[in-house]
């Protein structure tokens, strides 16, 4: 049976320095991660086990035009960006994406093909991943995209710990829980997300569905940005607990 996990979360940012910065500031690792050379754009990362934040931004913007249109989240990088530093959008890891690709497209859903993705991190190892997007969106929330990484869970942790690229955060303890969405409808599309990705419901509101993915919760409030506005984190750490980092639209509540 297919796994799913959320992955990481993808940042539009103009600029990856004042993304690290901002969470040096508040005892957060965020580092250079390397340029995705045939797409034209490169990231920064912060880890909280294997659940990350992608900063991305534009290194190349004539490759980032050229790119494959059905890579939505490349794409989506020149709409945004410089106007709007927000979020993009979530990616799900799978430990079998064809098997993903078939139940998205079993309910009617337009997909990318499944390509091959790989970029040099900064100790100069090659990281390699498949991914496939899906396109369009659902009363106006874009759709996650999905990801599998070369290597089982337990490696990639193990390889990522011991290499000092996961590594505790000066901060304290802090776990990266909530995945918060503002939704016109939050009922309709919590639904139709629990159906294509056979995620639990946890907690129904007056105005708010909760979903849980691996331990871990997508919540849908009622809002007229039907987009990611926030993350929410779980910490011991008595700097953090209550406040909010604000880089661009998106938000970083402790």
């Amino acid at each position: 049976m297919t796994t799913l996990h959320w992955d990481h979360t993808v940042h539009y940012v103009n600029d990856l320095e004042n993304a690290i910065e901002m969470f040096k500031e508040n005892g957060l690792i965020a580092f250079k991660g390397g340029s995705h050379k045939q797409w034209g754009t490169y990231n920064a990362l912060s880890y909280f086990g294997l659940t990350y934040i992608e900063f991305l931004a534009i290194e190349n913007r004539e490759l980032v035009v050229k790119a494959d249109p059905s890579n939505v989240v490349v794409k989506d990088a020149i709409k945004m960006l410089p106007a709007n530093e927000a979020f993009s959008r979530v990616a799900i890891r799978t430990d079998d994406i064809e098997d993903t690709a078939a139940t998205l497209k079993a309910n009617g859903l337009k997909l990318s093909p499944i390509i091959d993705g790989k970029r040099l991190n900064t100790l100069g190892q090659l990281i390699e991943w498949r991914m496939m997007t899906i396109e369009g969106d659902f009363q106006g929330l874009v759709y996650p995209f999905v990801i599998q990484w070369k290597g089982s869970d337990e490696d990639r942790l193990e390889n990522l710990t011991a290499s000092g690229i996961i590594q505790p955060h000066s901060a304290g303890d802090v776990s990266l829980d909530q995945a918060v969405f503002h939704v016109q409808d939050p009922a309709a599309v919590a639904a139709h997300w629990q159906m294509l990705f056979g995620l639990s419901v946890i907690e129904t509101g007056d105005s708010s569905v909760t979903l849980g993915i691996s331990g871990k919760s997508f919540i849908f409030k009622q809002g007229a940005a039907n987009q990611l506005t926030q993350l929410v984190f779980n910490t011991d750490a008595n700097d953090l607990k209550g406040k909010t980092i604000k880089i661009g639209e998106a938000e970083y509540v402790f």
